[in-house]
């Protein structure tokens, strides 16, 4: 047998051959919008924290306070002793602020997805989810056992088609992104729950996206859409616009009830330490207190969008402060990316398997904390490489 080191190397080989490598940058240092990274800044258009509370003030201080408190760890799973008075307060919150009966928080947003999926769908089941997807759904769907089935983008025509043929398993779940996180483009709820309700199934929406920023008052997608939660489970993470960390699901007290006790994703994790938890009561606070962050992002998005169009980019069906620059071409998206590091601007190419072969993008995340400079030199930057590189 081959050495490992020998294996593994050869597997990196591919990668780098694939054009799909991968290396970490290191922050020096991040504040809000600008970062050092090898002793030079850079205008970060790369963070999910869309309201600029994982610096604000008063997060900090209750995040210090808790640790000051009950010390940095909670030492065991949520089912032994790691459910904190905390944990409850954040989960009374949460479902509060949700319009929901009930929630229950796990570690990572990735392990809630994990956990509700794996938890309702099995075999004999099947699962029917947008191409897009986020890959934490794509993961607990196929721990899960159930029957995988896949839509076009958006597609309802197609979705009612697979709806219609899949009758004869015991449950059906549709699960879609709210916030398509590398399209920043809003999924279609009100047909896919029309849908649901014609074939009874069930519907989870990831709202990682949305929490925080979409909504009157930033309480996610059904808002922003006009929906009600009833008969609608509801993903989503502290970790973007609430600007800590986690994830959580909310529902009726049945669903919650069941997660309890079936999700392994819960049952088998440390839970949440008592700074992240505390951090996350005062975000949902802050939300509700502050509404000016969040109109400052819409401003901010507004702002920076128009100016992409003006300079001729494509930024796909883009309606949220997500906003890609379409390529294509993964070769030059990464040239893109990479020249655009060299002018100070931090954005990341994304290629497969993130994406599609074929479908190759810069994704810029907007933030409340962009300044009208900062917009700026990124679309000076912009202009300057798109016409060296011959793509506007």
């Amino acid at each position: 047998m081959k050495d490992l080191d020998v294996i593994l190397n050869e597997e990196i080989e591919r990668l780098k051959e694939k054009g799909l490598y991968r290396t970490l940058r290191v922050m020096e240092y991040i504040r809000g919008p600008v970062a050092r990274i090898d002793g030079k800044e850079f205008i970060i258009f790369s963070s999910n924290d869309y309201l600029g509370l994982a610096g604000h003030p008063e997060m900090i201080k209750s995040s210090v306070e808790a640790t000051k408190r009950f010390g940095t760890g909670t030492g065991s799973s949520r089912l032994l002793s790691g459910t904190m008075e905390l944990t409850r307060i954040l989960e009374n919150s949460l479902a509060e602020f949700k319009g929901c009966e009930e929630t229950i928080v796990f570690s990572t947003g990735y392990m809630a997805n994990l956990g509700v999926i794996t938890s309702l769908a099995g075999r004999g089941d099947v699962v029917i989810i947008d191409k897009l997807n986020h890959a934490s759904i794509i993961d607990g769907c196929k721990l899960s056992g159930a029957r995988l089935r896949i839509y076009p983008h958006k597609d309802m025509g197609r979705l009612e088609a697979l709806l219609a043929s899949s009758m004869n398993f015991r449950r059906r779940l549709i699960i879609t992104d709210g916030v398509f996180s590398m399209d920043g483009d809003i999924a279609p709820l009100e047909e896919i729950t029309g849908l649901a309700e014609k074939y009874e199934a069930v519907v989870i929406v990831d709202d990682a996206h949305g929490t925080g920023v979409l909504g009157k008052t930033g309480r996610g997608v059904l808002e922003h859409l006009g929906m009600k939660s009833d008969g609608i489970i509801q993903m989503g993470t502290f970790s973007k616009a609430l600007g800590s960390l986690g994830g959580y699901i909310a529902g009726h007290y049945p669903l919650i009830d069941l997660l309890r006790n079936k999700a392994r994703a819960f049952i088998y994790t440390t839970a949440p330490t008592p700074s992240i938890l505390a951090a996350s009561i005062a975000s949902i606070e802050l939300i509700e207190r502050e509404p000016e962050h969040r109109n400052q992002l819409w401003k901010n998005t507004e702002t920076f969008r128009a100016g992409l169009k003006d300079l001729g980019f494509n930024t796909m069906e883009s309606t949220t402060p997500i906003i890609p620059i379409f390529i294509g071409d993964e070769e030059k998206t990464m040239r893109l990316s990479n020249e655009l590091y060299e002018e100070g601007i931090y954005a990341p190419g994304i290629r497969p398997p993130t994406v599609p072969h074929g479908m190759g993008r810069v994704r810029f995340s907007v933030t409340a904390l962009h300044t009208e400079e900062h917009l700026q030199k990124a679309h000076e930057a912009l202009k300057k490489v798109g016409r060296r590189i011959g793509i506007i």
